[in-house]
Protein backbone atom coordinates (compact mmCIF):
# COMPACT_ATOMS: atom_id res chain seq x y z
CA UNK A 1 0.00 0.00 0.00
CA UNK A 2 2.69 2.44 0.93
CA UNK A 3 4.34 1.61 -2.59
CA UNK A 4 0.98 2.49 -4.39
CA UNK A 5 0.85 5.82 -2.10
CA UNK A 6 4.53 6.59 -2.92
CA UNK A 7 3.55 6.53 -6.91
CA UNK A 8 0.12 8.57 -6.53
CA UNK A 9 2.27 11.05 -4.59
CA UNK A 10 4.93 11.31 -7.26
CA UNK A 11 1.96 11.35 -9.46
CA UNK A 12 0.82 14.26 -7.68
CA UNK A 13 3.80 15.76 -8.08
CA UNK A 14 4.59 15.58 -11.05
CA UNK A 15 1.36 17.60 -11.65
CA UNK A 16 2.78 19.98 -9.14
CA UNK A 17 5.71 20.38 -11.65
CA UNK A 18 4.23 20.26 -15.02
CA UNK A 19 1.22 22.72 -13.94
CA UNK A 20 3.55 24.95 -11.52
CA UNK A 21 0.64 24.08 -8.43
CA UNK A 22 -2.49 22.23 -7.71
CA UNK A 23 -1.55 18.70 -6.25
CA UNK A 24 -2.04 19.53 -2.98
CA UNK A 25 -5.11 19.14 -3.50
CA UNK A 26 -5.11 15.33 -4.30
CA UNK A 27 -3.19 14.71 -1.02
CA UNK A 28 -6.01 14.79 1.08
CA UNK A 29 -7.49 12.36 -0.99
CA UNK A 30 -4.55 10.44 -1.10
CA UNK A 31 -3.42 10.00 2.24
CA UNK A 32 -7.57 8.88 3.37
CA UNK A 33 -8.40 6.52 -0.04
CA UNK A 34 -5.06 4.78 -0.01
CA UNK A 35 -3.01 5.23 3.45
CA UNK A 36 -6.50 4.62 5.26
CA UNK A 37 -5.79 7.82 7.69
CA UNK A 38 -8.83 9.07 8.83
CA UNK A 39 -10.36 12.84 7.71
CA UNK A 40 -8.69 14.18 10.19
CA UNK A 41 -5.21 12.77 10.26
CA UNK A 42 -5.17 13.21 6.59
CA UNK A 43 -5.99 17.12 6.57
CA UNK A 44 -3.16 17.41 9.68
CA UNK A 45 -0.44 15.33 7.71
CA UNK A 46 -1.65 17.27 4.20
CA UNK A 47 -1.09 20.54 5.82
CA UNK A 48 2.50 19.06 6.68
CA UNK A 49 2.72 18.31 3.08
CA UNK A 50 2.17 22.14 1.69
CA UNK A 51 4.34 23.39 4.20
CA UNK A 52 7.54 21.59 3.84
CA UNK A 53 6.87 21.44 -0.10
CA UNK A 54 6.56 25.34 0.10
CA UNK A 55 9.60 25.76 2.03
CA UNK A 56 11.29 24.21 -0.93
CA UNK A 57 9.62 25.56 -3.83
CA UNK A 58 10.37 29.32 -1.91
CA UNK A 59 14.21 28.93 -2.55
CA UNK A 60 14.14 29.62 -6.04
CA UNK A 61 11.97 32.18 -6.31
CA UNK A 62 14.00 34.21 -3.05
CA UNK A 63 17.57 33.12 -4.92
CA UNK A 64 15.72 35.30 -8.06
CA UNK A 65 14.65 38.11 -5.48
CA UNK A 66 11.21 37.29 -6.73
CA UNK A 67 9.91 37.25 -2.81
CA UNK A 68 8.08 40.71 -2.06
CA UNK A 69 9.18 39.98 1.76
CA UNK A 70 7.08 42.55 3.94
CA UNK A 71 3.91 41.85 2.25
CA UNK A 72 4.17 38.37 2.41
CA UNK A 73 5.11 38.26 6.10
CA UNK A 74 2.04 40.85 6.88
CA UNK A 75 -0.16 38.94 4.72
CA UNK A 76 1.34 35.52 6.12
CA UNK A 77 1.28 36.72 10.10
CA UNK A 78 -2.52 37.31 9.65
CA UNK A 79 -3.28 33.75 7.60
CA UNK A 80 -1.21 32.32 10.34
CA UNK A 81 -3.90 33.55 13.09
CA UNK A 82 -6.69 32.51 10.88
CA UNK A 83 -5.22 28.83 10.11
CA UNK A 84 -4.13 28.14 13.60
CA UNK A 85 -8.12 29.21 14.97
CA UNK A 86 -9.37 26.64 11.58
CA UNK A 87 -7.40 24.21 12.12
CA UNK A 88 -8.53 24.30 16.42
CA UNK A 89 -11.96 23.81 15.04
CA UNK A 90 -11.32 21.73 12.56
CA UNK A 91 -10.00 19.24 14.89
CA UNK A 92 -13.46 19.42 16.73
CA UNK A 93 -15.44 18.85 14.01
CA UNK A 94 -16.78 15.29 12.30
CA UNK A 95 -14.57 13.83 9.74
CA UNK A 96 -17.68 13.32 7.23
CA UNK A 97 -18.24 17.73 7.51
CA UNK A 98 -14.56 18.23 6.98
CA UNK A 99 -14.56 15.87 3.82
CA UNK A 100 -17.43 17.29 2.73
CA UNK A 101 -16.20 20.93 3.06
CA UNK A 102 -12.67 19.91 1.31
CA UNK A 103 -14.66 17.88 -1.47
CA UNK A 104 -16.62 21.95 -2.09
CA UNK A 105 -13.29 23.57 -2.16
CA UNK A 106 -11.47 20.97 -4.62
CA UNK A 107 -15.21 22.05 -6.61
CA UNK A 108 -14.30 25.69 -6.39
CA UNK A 109 -10.48 25.03 -7.29
CA UNK A 110 -11.41 22.59 -10.30
CA UNK A 111 -13.95 25.52 -11.56
CA UNK A 112 -11.37 28.02 -11.48
CA UNK A 113 -9.05 25.85 -13.48
CA UNK A 114 -10.94 24.86 -16.06
CA UNK A 115 -12.77 28.20 -16.79
CA UNK A 116 -9.16 30.05 -17.83
CA UNK A 117 -9.40 33.78 -17.08
CA UNK A 118 -7.81 37.37 -18.11
CA UNK A 119 -5.09 38.50 -16.39
CA UNK A 120 -5.50 40.24 -13.08
CA UNK A 121 -3.62 43.35 -13.02
CA UNK A 122 -1.78 44.77 -10.02
CA UNK A 123 -3.29 47.88 -8.20
CA UNK A 124 -0.41 49.96 -7.13
CA UNK A 125 -1.36 51.99 -3.77
CA UNK A 126 0.17 54.58 -2.17
CA UNK A 127 0.99 52.56 0.85
CA UNK A 128 0.17 48.98 2.04
CA UNK A 129 -4.13 48.79 2.66
CA UNK A 130 -2.82 47.05 6.17
CA UNK A 131 -6.86 46.63 7.40
CA UNK A 132 -7.85 44.56 3.87
CA UNK A 133 -4.52 42.67 3.74
CA UNK A 134 -4.97 41.12 7.50
CA UNK A 135 -8.83 40.62 7.07
CA UNK A 136 -8.34 39.13 3.68
CA UNK A 137 -5.41 36.72 5.24
CA UNK A 138 -7.43 35.95 8.45
CA UNK A 139 -10.52 34.43 6.01
CA UNK A 140 -7.85 32.65 3.64
CA UNK A 141 -6.35 31.15 6.57
CA UNK A 142 -8.97 29.77 8.48
CA UNK A 143 -10.01 28.16 4.97
CA UNK A 144 -6.58 27.19 4.80
CA UNK A 145 -6.64 25.68 8.51
CA UNK A 146 -10.13 24.06 8.21
CA UNK A 147 -9.70 21.84 5.04
CA UNK A 148 -5.93 21.43 4.64
CA UNK A 149 -5.54 22.96 1.57
CA UNK A 150 -3.36 25.59 1.04
CA UNK A 151 -5.39 27.99 -0.85
CA UNK A 152 -2.55 29.21 -3.02
CA UNK A 153 -5.87 30.43 -5.74
CA UNK A 154 -6.96 32.88 -3.47
CA UNK A 155 -3.53 34.10 -2.18
CA UNK A 156 -2.46 35.23 -5.59
CA UNK A 157 -4.78 37.26 -6.46
CA UNK A 158 -5.36 39.05 -2.74
CA UNK A 159 -1.25 39.99 -3.54
CA UNK A 160 -1.79 41.24 -6.67
CA UNK A 161 -4.97 43.56 -6.03
CA UNK A 162 -3.99 44.14 -2.42
CA UNK A 163 -0.72 44.23 -2.61
CA UNK A 164 0.32 45.85 -5.91
CA UNK A 165 2.40 43.12 -6.84
CA UNK A 166 3.11 41.78 -10.37
CA UNK A 167 1.94 38.70 -10.91
CA UNK A 168 5.52 36.57 -10.87
CA UNK A 169 5.94 38.23 -7.72
CA UNK A 170 2.31 37.49 -6.48
CA UNK A 171 2.69 34.03 -6.98
CA UNK A 172 6.42 33.67 -5.50
CA UNK A 173 5.62 35.67 -2.40
CA UNK A 174 2.09 33.74 -2.37
CA UNK A 175 4.53 30.59 -1.54
CA UNK A 176 5.99 32.31 1.77
CA UNK A 177 2.19 33.45 2.70
CA UNK A 178 0.89 29.65 2.38
CA UNK A 179 3.85 27.78 3.94
CA UNK A 180 3.35 30.56 6.68
CA UNK A 181 -0.38 29.35 7.16
CA UNK A 182 0.01 25.99 6.51
CA UNK A 183 2.71 25.44 9.11
CA UNK A 184 -0.03 27.43 11.59
CA UNK A 185 -2.72 25.21 10.44
CA UNK A 186 -0.84 21.78 11.01
CA UNK A 187 0.08 22.82 14.76
CA UNK A 188 -3.79 23.99 14.97
CA UNK A 189 -4.75 20.37 14.31
CA UNK A 190 -1.70 18.69 16.01
CA UNK A 191 -1.87 20.88 19.14
CA UNK A 192 -4.73 20.98 21.73
CA UNK A 193 -5.15 22.99 25.50
CA UNK A 194 -5.72 22.27 28.83
CA UNK A 195 -6.20 18.96 30.69
CA UNK A 196 -3.28 17.85 32.64
CA UNK A 197 -1.03 19.95 30.76
CA UNK A 198 -1.05 23.63 29.14
CA UNK A 199 -0.32 22.60 25.57
CA UNK A 200 -0.36 18.95 24.58
CA UNK A 201 -0.69 16.58 21.38
CA UNK A 202 -3.63 15.64 19.59
CA UNK A 203 -4.20 12.17 19.95
CA UNK A 204 -7.14 12.42 17.35
CA UNK A 205 -4.83 14.13 14.60
CA UNK A 206 -1.77 11.89 15.44
CA UNK A 207 -0.31 10.90 11.85
CA UNK A 208 1.48 8.22 10.97
CA UNK A 209 5.08 10.02 10.54
CA UNK A 210 6.55 6.98 8.01
CA UNK A 211 3.78 7.16 6.08
CA UNK A 212 3.58 11.06 5.70
CA UNK A 213 7.24 11.34 5.14
CA UNK A 214 7.53 8.93 2.45
CA UNK A 215 4.35 11.09 0.71
CA UNK A 216 6.36 14.29 0.94
CA UNK A 217 9.46 13.48 -0.26
CA UNK A 218 7.96 11.72 -3.08
CA UNK A 219 5.60 14.72 -3.91
CA UNK A 220 8.84 16.40 -3.77
CA UNK A 221 10.56 14.43 -6.19
CA UNK A 222 7.81 14.66 -8.85
CA UNK A 223 7.35 17.95 -8.84
CA UNK A 224 11.13 18.49 -9.18
CA UNK A 225 10.18 15.82 -12.65
CA UNK A 226 7.69 17.22 -13.87
CA UNK A 227 9.00 20.94 -13.90
CA UNK A 228 11.00 19.60 -16.91
CA UNK A 229 8.06 18.63 -18.90
CA UNK A 230 6.48 22.09 -18.33
CA UNK A 231 7.39 23.40 -21.81
CA UNK A 232 5.89 20.37 -23.42
CA UNK A 233 2.49 20.64 -22.75
CA UNK A 234 0.34 23.73 -23.51
CA UNK A 235 -0.74 25.37 -20.29
CA UNK A 236 -4.34 25.41 -21.08
CA UNK A 237 -4.90 21.94 -22.20
CA UNK A 238 -2.93 20.82 -19.13
CA UNK A 239 -4.62 23.46 -16.58
CA UNK A 240 -8.09 22.26 -17.81
CA UNK A 241 -7.37 18.50 -18.08
CA UNK A 242 -5.86 18.58 -14.63
CA UNK A 243 -9.17 20.65 -13.52
CA UNK A 244 -11.27 18.07 -15.02
CA UNK A 245 -9.36 15.53 -12.85
CA UNK A 246 -10.04 17.66 -9.84
CA UNK A 247 -13.68 17.90 -10.27
CA UNK A 248 -13.85 14.41 -11.09
CA UNK A 249 -12.17 13.86 -7.64
CA UNK A 250 -14.61 16.56 -5.57
CA UNK A 251 -18.02 14.73 -6.60
CA UNK A 252 -16.33 11.42 -5.64
CA UNK A 253 -15.24 12.68 -2.21
CA UNK A 254 -18.87 14.78 -1.66
CA UNK A 255 -20.25 11.44 -2.87
CA UNK A 256 -18.85 9.21 -0.24
CA UNK A 257 -20.23 11.65 1.92
CA UNK A 258 -23.44 12.10 1.62
CA UNK A 259 -24.66 9.46 -1.38
CA UNK A 260 -25.98 7.04 1.02
CA UNK A 261 -28.55 10.04 2.61
CA UNK A 262 -29.31 10.88 -0.37
CA UNK A 263 -30.42 7.49 -1.29
CA UNK A 264 -31.74 6.79 1.33
CA UNK A 265 -33.79 9.70 1.42
CA UNK A 266 -35.23 8.85 -1.82
CA UNK A 267 -35.88 5.80 -1.05
CA UNK A 268 -38.80 7.68 1.38
CA UNK A 269 -41.57 7.94 -1.93
CA UNK A 270 -42.14 9.69 -5.03
CA UNK A 271 -42.10 13.04 -4.01
CA UNK A 272 -38.30 12.48 -2.01
CA UNK A 273 -37.41 10.76 -5.23
CA UNK A 274 -38.31 13.83 -7.58
CA UNK A 275 -36.67 16.01 -5.17
CA UNK A 276 -33.38 14.19 -4.68
CA UNK A 277 -33.41 14.14 -8.56
CA UNK A 278 -34.25 17.67 -9.19
CA UNK A 279 -31.67 18.98 -6.97
CA UNK A 280 -28.93 17.40 -8.83
CA UNK A 281 -30.22 18.62 -12.11
CA UNK A 282 -30.02 21.66 -10.22
CA UNK A 283 -26.13 21.53 -9.00
CA UNK A 284 -24.99 19.98 -12.37
CA UNK A 285 -27.04 22.61 -14.50
CA UNK A 286 -25.26 25.14 -11.93
CA UNK A 287 -21.62 23.90 -12.33
CA UNK A 288 -21.80 23.93 -15.82
CA UNK A 289 -23.29 27.33 -16.41
CA UNK A 290 -20.68 28.72 -14.12
CA UNK A 291 -17.44 26.80 -16.01
CA UNK A 292 -19.32 28.16 -19.62
CA UNK A 293 -19.80 31.50 -18.13
CA UNK A 294 -17.47 34.64 -19.47
CA UNK A 295 -14.57 34.75 -17.33
CA UNK A 296 -13.51 38.26 -15.70
CA UNK A 297 -10.38 37.69 -14.01
CA UNK A 298 -7.01 35.78 -14.37
CA UNK A 299 -5.94 34.28 -11.08
CA UNK A 300 -3.05 32.54 -12.47
CA UNK A 301 -1.96 29.15 -14.13
CA UNK A 302 -0.67 28.49 -10.33
CA UNK A 303 -3.77 27.68 -9.05
CA UNK A 304 -2.19 26.12 -5.65
CA UNK A 305 1.56 27.82 -5.97
CA UNK A 306 1.93 26.79 -2.81
CA UNK A 307 3.64 23.77 -3.95
CA UNK A 308 4.69 25.52 -6.94
CA UNK A 309 8.54 24.37 -7.64
CA UNK A 310 8.91 27.27 -10.02
CA UNK A 311 11.95 26.97 -12.65
CA UNK A 312 14.47 29.22 -13.17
Amino acid sequence: MIVLAAFLALFIGGAVGILGGGGSILTTPLLVYVLDFDAKQAITASLFVVAVTSFFGLISHARAGRVVWRTGLIFGGAGMVGAFLGGQVGSHLPGAVLLGAFSIMMGVTAVAMIRGRKQVKSEHHAGLPLFRIILDGLVVGLVTGLVGAGGGFLVVPALALLGGLPMPMAVATSLLVVAMKSTAGFAGYALTFGGGSFVALNPETEINWNFTLIVTAAAVAGALIGSRFVGKMHPDKRRKGFGWFVLIMAVFILSQQIGGALIDFAQGGTLQLVEVVVGLVAVVAFFTWLIRRPAKVEIADYDEPEIALQKE
